[in-house]
């Protein structure tokens, strides 16, 4: 059997960037293969089993044949099997069962849960769907059953915990002022598993169930009906389907003592949202920026306990949520971090809602609501104020809400009027209105908002002239769900640092990324050299320049990054007179070579 190292040299340094960027691991040198190989191999996070899988099966049959080892089969569990399970599985044709299974799916028995186990188990759930409802609406059923599970085993591990305390049976299970989450017994996975038919039905009435004893839930489990006859066909069908669904997530345990590491299910959860958002394609836009894209815009605002945060688009929640894990990766508790959204489309809320909640922030604040016709995160009448606000709006949202703009009661948009048909800065003057004396906001944009004249080019022109516009960030393209064009990261400040007053800092990062199939993703050290650089807030040649406000107001206001940042390769310099000498000296040469070969012919035809 070959050792983890012997396999993992075998692999390509793009295909241990992946692991390593998926890992989170930190690594000396990305460009050196020997480095990657060390930082996968000296890694627990990082099983070989789970690395595997993650290849395709023709790969893992040439690993294989690498190894000398039984290529056939179709089955990848059985190629990694083979890899990592007992020698006496090489070209036997056998399979090492224990090692297969620990690869490939979790075994609640034997081994605690991983986040790639609980990963792929969950995204397994979408091919029970598969051909029976529209991809679309996978999200709904999946994310409502893995709710409705999580509740249920946290219930029962949480009454049993009390019991073995020393509090009585009846209390542990009947008390709601014991639980978080209290669940009543039509919503325990007990009970629905129990059901054979009328199963949409049983659902239906659990969620309900469950939100009328949990105020706190009102609404995130409304929105899903399990007995839609347009989505899952007839009565018979129904039952067959949520039968199967069912059963698939009773083989699993959602129970904390379960878990491998304590945000295991909300990472899976994370994962869940990406992989529908890249099934939906363009619409996978509506409710998930790329989570390198959230980890960038985070970076560079670097929140802090104690703060007030906010999303106005919010969607599935996952800027709030990188908010709270920055906070705590740099050593502070993210439950001191005050959380607020506001999301206009009630599913997607729903989805956020769960989020937070599958993430350990039962107290986060998200509205529903369209921000701009009905902002909800008001107090008294008033605005609610943030030190930091964050968002990823549609881009050029058509029917933003201009009739609203033109009265609004807030004073949102004292710079002017957006265009009817282009909403994108009627975002950012709401992120501006809504920020405190010292609050910074980064906020995702097309590259139109940069240069487009008439009414956008006025409200431009009075935010630099107000001196608010801190940065502009240029993005590789095809980073985003639903378009492939290049957007930028536009950092506005009420508060400037002194050093950077007068100033707009220009950072053109279009071309540091990774290459994908589908889209291209933004890689740690693409990350890490965009915000090292904006906080230094110094110019770097053909990537980043500090340029003045006098000179964007010689440009007209124009803010497109091209004008300020060069990053055209130099032409070679050419030396005209050497040209020119090197140029006789070739005609020279050849009138020689001529000269010869006409006496050559001459000689010839004289001999002849």
């Amino acid at each position: 059997m070959p050792t983890k190292r012997a396999i993992l040299a075998e692999l390509t340094s793009h295909e241990l960037r992946a692991v390593v960027d998926k890992s989170e691991l930190p690594v000396e040198d990305r460009r050196v293969k020997a480095h990657l190989v060390d930082a996968v191999a000296r890694s627990r996070r990082a099983r070989i089993g789970e690395v595997l899988l993650g290849l395709s099966r023709d790969r893992l049959k040439e690993l294989c044949r690498v190894f000398e080892l039984d290529d056939s089969g179709r089955k990848k569990a059985d190629l990694a099997a083979r890899l990592v399970g007992p020698a006496g599985t090489a070209k036997t044709g056998g399979v090492a069962v224990e090692s297969a299974r620990a690869a490939s799916e979790p075994d609640v028995e034997a081994d605690l849960l991983s986040v790639s186990q609980l990963e792929r188990y969950l995204w397994s759930a979408a091919d029970i769907l598969r051909g029976s409802i529209d991809s679309s609406d996978y999200k709904s059923y999946i994310f409502g059953l893995l709710f409705l599970k999580r509740l249920s085993d946290r219930f029962v591990e949480e009454a049993e915990k009390l019991i073995g305390e020393g509090v009585p049976d009846g209390v542990a299970w009947t008390d709601p002022d014991e639980h978080q989450f209290f669940v009543p017994e039509r919503a325990r996975w007990g009970a629905i598993q129990k059901q054979a038919t009328n199963i949409g039905e049983t659902l239906n009435k659990a969620c309900a169930a469950l939100e009328e004893r949990n105020p706190a839930l009102e609404g995130v489990l409304a929105g899903i009906d399990y007995n839609d006859e347009r989505k899952l066909g007839d009565a018979k069908n129904r039952d067959t389907v949520l039968a199967r669904l069912v059963q698939h997530f009773s083989e699993v345990s959602l129970r904390n003592d379960r878990m491998a590491e304590p945000d295991l299910l909300g990472r899976a959860y994370e994962y869940l949202i990406e992989q529908f958002a890249d099934d939906a394609g363009k619409k996978g836009g509506e409710f998930y920026t790329p989570r390198m894209v959230v980890k960038l815009i985070v970076e560079l605002l670097a929140p802090t306990e104690g703060m007030r945060i906010c999303d106005p688009t919010v969607g599935s929640g996952g800027m709030l949520i990188e908010c709270a894990h920055y906070v705590e990766r740099k050593g502070g508790d993210p439950r001191n971090v005050t959380l607020h959204g506001q999301e206009r489309n009630l599913g997607t809320w729903a989805i956020c809602k769960m989020n937070m909640l599958l993430h350990g922030l039962p107290d986060a604040r998200i509205e529903k609501g369209d921000t701009i016709r009905d902002p909800k995160l008001v107090d008294e009448g008033e605005l609610l104020l943030y030190d930091r606000v964050i968002a990823n709006p549609p881009f050029s949202l058509d029917e933003w809400g201009r009739e609203v703009a033109e009265s609004d009661g807030y004073g949102r948009f004292r710079f002017g009027v957006p265009p009817k048909t282009r909403g994108d800065l009627a975002f950012v003057q709401h992120m501006v209105a809504v920020l405190n004396g010292s609050g910074r906001l980064g906020v995702v944009m097309p590259h139109g908002v940069l240069f487009r004249g008439a009414a956008e080019g006025k409200i431009r022109r009075v935010l630099l002239e107000e001196d608010l516009c801190e940065a502009v960030i240029g993005l590789p393209p095809n980073l985003f769900y639903g378009t492939g064009i290049p957007a930028s990261i536009l950092v506005l400040s009420r508060n400037k640092p002194t050093e950077r007053r007068g100033n707009v800092f220009f950072i053109d990062a279009s071309r540091e990324f990774e290459e994908g199939s589908n889209q291209n993703r933004l890689r740690n050290q693409d990350i890490e050299h965009i915000a090292d650089t904006f906080h230094a807030c110094a110019d770097v040649e053909k990537y980043a320049r500090v340029v003045p406000l006098s000179e964007i107001e010689q440009n007209d206001w124009n803010l497109n990054i091209s004008r300020y940042v060069d990053t055209a390769d130099e032409e070679e310099r050419i030396d005209v007179e050497e040209a020119i000498r090197k140029l006789r000296g070739l005609e020279r040469k050849r009138t020689e070579a001529e000269i010869t070969m006409n006496q050559h012919l001459a000689e010839l035809g004289h001999e002849q």
